[in-house]
């Protein structure tokens, strides 16, 4: 009798242990995955629902095994709920993980130096991944939302690729973008160049957004940056392009003409002294790492010689003579 309960007791246990390498095996069995699929687990969703509901796929053979498994390594009942990215050769096991760490999916959205605030918004309204909570409000109230009230919303956002999962809503991603231009304004802030005709970090953002419209060669930021201090430091008007298309707002057709040159708006560089009250646009790193420490010179004026650079002068005379070669000639 001994010996027979021995044998039973034996042949349990290989019969244990063939079965816990049978389940090892298969979680590490990548899933019946072609291409990339989805995975949405919802609020009080249950690893057995989420189980079955793979089965109902195709993907997933043997879904006991997978929840013996699961209650073995003490995951059974800690999935978070969100969207899962199945790409082609994902484990079970790897998938369980991802479940009880909250490894959502990814999305991506790239906000472009140079844009403005409503190109960003227009964007985010556009993107069916976030969840909208900012549709049909105007400026003022966007910034009420996001804690600032009384602030104007250009400039005041990061451009960069942000990553969120799906759900996200607008308004925490504006969040994060406002947080990132704050953290790089002050830190370039505390660096600047001694002597800057800057009052505030605010104004310096201003500069920092010119001079993001005026050029996309990175070497040349700093020289604009350069021009646009003297200038300010001389009490000279600015005299910048990109100010007045900001004023013009939606009247702006593509074509600066020179009645446009001579019309009253705040941001008219031509007219008035002094920066604009407002950024005109995102200013990227780059632009505001220059308006904050401008090359040195003597340059007070530049202009484009069509092929996306800029010629640099010192004087009127100097000005005077580029602009009929590069630009005169040019229309001609």
């Amino acid at each position: 009798m001994g010996r027979l309960l021995g044998a039973l007791v034996l042949t349990a246990s290989f019969a244990g242990g063939w079965f816990l390498m049978d389940i090892q095996q298969y979680v590490q069995t990548p899933l019946a995955l072609s291409q990339p699929e989805r995975l949405v687990v919802s609020q009080g969703d249950t690893l057995r629902s989420v189980a079955e509901g793979l089965r109902r796929r195709g993907l997933l053979a043997k879904p006991e095994y997978w929840l013996w498994y699961a209650r073995w390594q003490g995951n059974a009942d800690h999935i978070q709920a969100g969207e899962y990215l199945l790409a082609p050769g994902i484990t079970p096991a790897r998938l369980l993980r991802n479940l009880s760490q909250g490894a959502v999916a990814q999305y991506a959205i790239t906000i472009p130096e140079g844009w403005t605030f409503r190109q960003m918004l227009a964007a985010l309204h556009r993107n069916d991944k976030l969840t909208h909570t900012l549709r049909g409000l105007d400026d003022a109230a966007i910034m009420e939302r996001l804690g600032r009230p009384g602030e104007h919303p250009e400039g005041r956002f990061y451009p960069d690729t942000y990553f969120f999962s799906r759900g996200t809503s607008d308004l925490d991603l504006l969040r994060r973008a406002y947080a990132v231009m704050e953290r790089r304004l002050k830190q370039e802030w505390m660096q600047r160049a001694p002597d800057l005709p800057y009052r505030t970090p605010y104004e310096a953002l201003i500069l920092a957004s010119i001079i993001e419209k005026e050029t996309a060669i990175p070497e040349e930021r700093p020289l604009i940056a350069g021009v646009f201090v003297r200038r300010l430091q001389r009490n000279m008007r600015l005299q910048t392009d990109p100010t007045v298309i900001y004023g013009l707002g939606s009247d702006f057709d593509g074509n600066l003409r020179r009645r446009d040159l001579k019309r009253d708006t705040p941001y008219n560089t031509y007219l008035h002294k002094g920066l604009p009250p407002t950024p005109i646009a995102l200013p990227g790193g780059a632009s505001l790492h220059a308006a904050l420490h401008p090359a040195p010179g003597d340059a007070l004026y530049f202009v484009a010689r069509g092929d996306g650079s800029h010629y640099f002068s010192a004087t009127i005379e100097e000005h005077n003579a580029a602009v009929r070669r590069y630009q005169l000639r040019r229309e001609r």
